[in-house]
């Protein structure tokens, strides 16, 4: 659909005046972005989680401001700089070490790795310390106190409808302080309670909150309004891979194409696993592509975090996509997302899943029975690599299949169709997409065939309901929104420039 057709979120941003010199801001985001005296900020002083790791490092509002302050005693500017030269130097060529199996190379590797904890130990300690009694931290609980102000639906502008849920609709959204579009995922208080998806929404904001990656979408905000909870997440303006498979002329990618998709869903996969999450609904439909062509991974209802060292079971995912562990119910820990991208790789060079054809009318236990015994047939589409890496990956027995050996995500990078994909910098957002989407197109249904959702009869809220909307309903998410800030635009930065705690300028 082309835009004659209908405005893309960003069109409709203009369209309202949104553009122009304040970048899409309303004319009283100075106003809703002005810092509070450091006197409202006291209890958020004795309050806040006194760790280094989360304020110095994962914070980036915390971690420049603590670089500000390094840089003003010259001994720990030398300890910035030489954990800057580690970052750029040792973790984006670490891989050389790997290629060299001469001893003295990884040797040095774990000495200069022994000497960035040391660093790491003496800037947590007394550094971090005495960083807390400074204007740098004062002006730190400033921001965190913006950040923890209430979010409704009055933060944001409202645009088109994007798509729809298993609760609601998505449409495309514009935080008003600073211009940034979202999606804000729609979920309907009723349409929750009638089908007692209280904890499956909940869990999926948790999981969505722990996850910080450049391969799954990201939650910014959680709010509600009187008949929603709503989940403001990274906008994808660029379609699902479903529709690209299947409506974009035809059936299937070339093989660049769908193996950059696939280092980049290993990518994704690797930062769930890392912080034990299980996806579970590995499906074209949940990948989605944004305006320059890079993937993420959405839609986390059915993704669980798994304790440390302990399996689950759970007969969860989509028909056709569920791994053979999963089918029979048997205990599994992340194996079912390596056997979900296996999947994936299939269809999107062959243009239809390994164990479905595309509308074929077939029994869900006809289905399960192919995944459990049926070999996949793969046709002159594949070349001998393709056809070797979804082999491994949808290898029957999880014990065998390729990423579930013991060493996940490497196991994957490490096969030989990924020769070509430098994951260091395809990590570092380093890498060209293989497929740009058009601007002017609208990769989606057009809204008037996105079908209505029904009134939902015999349901009614009362105060019972309130513990669950106070646990989804938290604001703003940390690093999301202070990405956001970081961010959004010069004017912003030296708008709080002129601002600053005691004269001096410490701001972002």
């Amino acid at each position: 659909l082309k835009l004659s057709t209908f405005f893309t979120p960003c069109s409709v941003m203009m369209h309202r005046g949104g553009g122009g010199k304040r970048n899409g801001r309303s004319k009283k985001w100075k106003e809703m972005l002005k810092l509070p005296h450091i006197s409202q900020c006291e209890e958020l002083r004795c309050s806040i989680d006194r760790d280094y790791t989360s304020l110095c490092e994962k914070q980036p509002i915390g971690r420049l401001l603590f670089r500000q302050y390094c840089d003003t005693r010259p001994e720990l500017k030398r300890c910035i700089e030489f954990m800057d030269t580690y970052y750029v130097v040792f973790r984006l060529f670490w891989f050389s070490w790997l290629v060299n199996y001469y001893f003295w190379s990884r040797f040095k590797f774990l000495i200069k790795h022994r000497e960035i904890e040391i660093v790491r130990d003496y800037l947590s300690g007394a550094p971090f310390s005495s960083y807390q009694e400074s204007m740098h931290f004062s002006r730190f609980l400033q921001w965190k106190w913006l950040e923890r102000q209430p979010v409704t639906k009055n933060t944001f502008r409202h645009y088109r409808v994007l798509g729809k849920g298993g609760f609601g609709e998505v449409c495309a959204c514009q935080v008003r302080a600073t211009g940034k579009m979202y999606a804000c995922k729609k979920l309907e208080k009723k349409r929750v309670k009638k089908r007692k998806g209280e904890a499956m929404a909940l869990n999926e904001k948790r999981i969505l909150e722990k996850v910080n990656s450049s391969f799954v979408v990201n939650l910014a905000y959680a709010y509600e309004t009187k008949d929603a909870l709503c989940l403001v997440l990274t906008i994808m303006n660029g379609g699902d891979l479903k529709f690209h498979i299947y409506n974009m002329g035809n059936s299937g990618f070339d093989e660049q194409r769908a193996i950059f998709y696939a280092a980049e869903i290993c990518c994704g996969l690797e930062d769930l696993h890392r912080e034990r999450i299980v996806y579970r609904d590995l499906k074209p439909e949940n990948i989605l592509l944004d305006d320059r062509g890079h993937i993420r991974i959405s839609d986390l209802g059915l993704a669980v975090q798994i304790p440390e060292g302990e399996t689950i079971r759970g007969r969860v995912g989509t028909v056709g996509y569920m791994a053979p562990e999963v089918i029979q119910n048997e205990s599994y820990s992340v194996s079912p997302d390596w056997w979900g991208l296996g999947c994936l790789i299939f269809e999107m060079i062959q243009g239809q899943s390994p164990f479905r054809k595309r509308k074929e009318r077939v029994k869900r236990e006809e289905v399960d029975r192919r995944v459990r015994e049926d070999q996949e047939e793969y046709s002159d589409k594949f070349a001998e690599e393709a056809k070797d890496i979804c082999r491994q990956l949808l290898v029957k027995d999880p014990k065998e299949r390729l990423g579930c050996q013991g060493r996940g995500a490497i196991e994957v990078k490490q096969h030989p169709i990924f020769r070509n994909i430098n994951f260091k910098r395809l990590e570092a957002n380093m890498l060209d997409p293989p497929f740009s989407p058009d601007p002017r197109a609208v990769y989606c249904k057009d809204v008037l065939d996105i079908e209505q959702f029904s009134t939902v009869k015999g349901v009614n809220l009362d105060p019972t309901d309130d513990d669950f909307y106070h646990k989804f309903v938290t604001g703003s998410v940390s690093i999301p929104w202070q990405n956001e800030v970081l961010h959004a635009d010069d004017v912003i930065i030296q708008y709080h420039n002129r601002h600053a705690v005691c004269g001096t300028a410490v701001v972002p």
